[in-house]
């Protein structure tokens, strides 16, 4: 009964949002599939196992990728409902099994990593061969210094599962397939971001790319498909939990644009003039207000924006569609230039920014003898040499 009263309750709240159960199976799966979130996900699961349809089997599967606790009981009772009606879990493969990418009807297809702590990834276009086999561009990617490498090679299929399980293995981190498109359009704003004097090592990167794409390259204003994945999540607000994730948290802005203001938030930390808690956190709160306006625009947030799509793209294909709309909703914030020192997301990203700083010359103070002392270490010092002298009897 229970079960029963759950099943209604999640239903009647679906159709407040515009899901239609009595509609044809594929229509119903997609508007299902449209209203994803994490407040919908569990309601989502248990209406999919009243949908008697592939459609719905596939959608489940996909949904399980990366689920855990009440989520993941949901969609495995939904599966087993739909096997009871016939519809079995199509063949999943693993990523170091899986044939080849994805690939379009231009025999496109692409693959990308993670970007890691320094902010450089692998990303690569692969082209079918007419007398088989497959044609690989590959390249390596720094956010700071753009095209690092680039290699054009023909490879069998057998070859590229091999050198992608040992990406994998080496890198500690999944490759996933990727729209070709975004792809082409990574390798070429890297290309475009790379400086004169580094570009001879990949000076051939425009004329190997023609070998693979006959279209020109793609324009600085590329719309990115995370948008149109989770377009009602880019008009929400994104959570301080997006910080937990280490994809994200790893991100660091230039440390000579961030040092001046982590500096500043020290010394009215440790400021001995400042004695009310208060003040002093509405005073930190302001270098922080400071440090959002001024940091988090042109070049500096364009490639914030630009880690966060990426980072969302990667997490849906690896099964983490909640931080992927998280991700997407912190992007879109940047893209549409809203204030964002009003959001809790981006005072907690800052604050980490300046934080890591400090956590670093305190390692640095640590390592070397200490010439400078600031202005509480000197009242303290003096209030203990008072108390010595006190105890010795040198003072009334």
């Amino acid at each position: 009964m229970t079960s029963a009263k759950q099943t209604d309750d999640s239903v009647a709240h679906l159709r407040e949002l515009g899901f239609d159960p009595t509609a044809p199976p594929a229509q119903a799966t997609a508007k299902l599939e449209s209203l994803r979130s994490g407040a919908n996900q569990v309601a989502i699961a248990r209406a999919l196992g009243q949908i008697a349809a592939p459609e719905a089997v596939a959608l489940l599967a996909e949904m399980e990728m990366g689920s855990t606790g009440e989520l993941r009981r949901e969609i495995r009772r939904s599966l087993y409902r739909l096997r009871q009606h016939g519809f079995e879990l199509p063949a999943r493969e693993t990523s170091l099994s899986a044939a080849v990418p994805a690939a379009t009807e231009s025999g496109l297809g692409g693959m990308m990593s993670v970007a890691d702590a320094e902010g450089a990834r692998i990303v690569w276009i692969t082209k079918a061969r007419p007398g088989g086999g497959l044609k690989r561009l590959w390249a390596l990617i720094s956010e700071s210094e753009g095209l690092l490498a680039i290699t054009a090679e023909s490879l069998s299929r057998k070859e590229l599962r091999s050198s992608r399980a040992e990406l994998e293995q080496r890198a500690g981190a999944r490759l996933v397939e990727a729209d070709w498109t975004l792809v082409d359009f990574i390798m070429c704003e890297a290309y475009r971001h790379t400086a004169g004097n580094r570009r001879a090592r990949v000076g051939n990167f425009l004329t190997l790319r023609t070998e693979m794409v006959a279209a020109s390259p793609p324009s600085v204003d590329f719309r990115h498909p995370i948008y149109g994945e989770f377009a009602a999540e880019a008009m929400g607000e994104p959570p301080p939990e997006l910080m937990k994730e280490p994809d994200i948290a790893a991100y660091k802005l230039p440390p000579d644009a961030i040092r001046p203001f982590a500096d500043e938030a020290t010394q009215l930390q440790q400021s001995t003039l400042v004695l009310n808690r208060m003040v002093q956190e509405e005073r930190v709160n302001a270098v922080l207000d400071r440090a959002i306006d001024q940091l988090l625009t042109g070049e500096l947030s364009y490639r914030l924006r630009r880690r966060l799509e990426d980072t969302g793209y990667y997490f849906a294909r690896v099964g983490k569609r909640l931080q992927a709309g998280w991700a997407t909703a912190a992007a879109a914030k940047i893209r549409d230039g809203a204030e964002l020192k009003r959001s809790p997301f981006f005072r907690l990203f800052m604050r980490g920014q300046m934080g890591a700083m400090l956590a670093e010359h305190q390692e640095k103070l640590q390592e070397q003898p200490r010439l400078i002392m600031t202005p509480a270490e000197v009242m303290r010092a003096r209030t203990a040499a008072q108390a010595r002298m006190a105890r010795r009897g040198r003072l009334p």
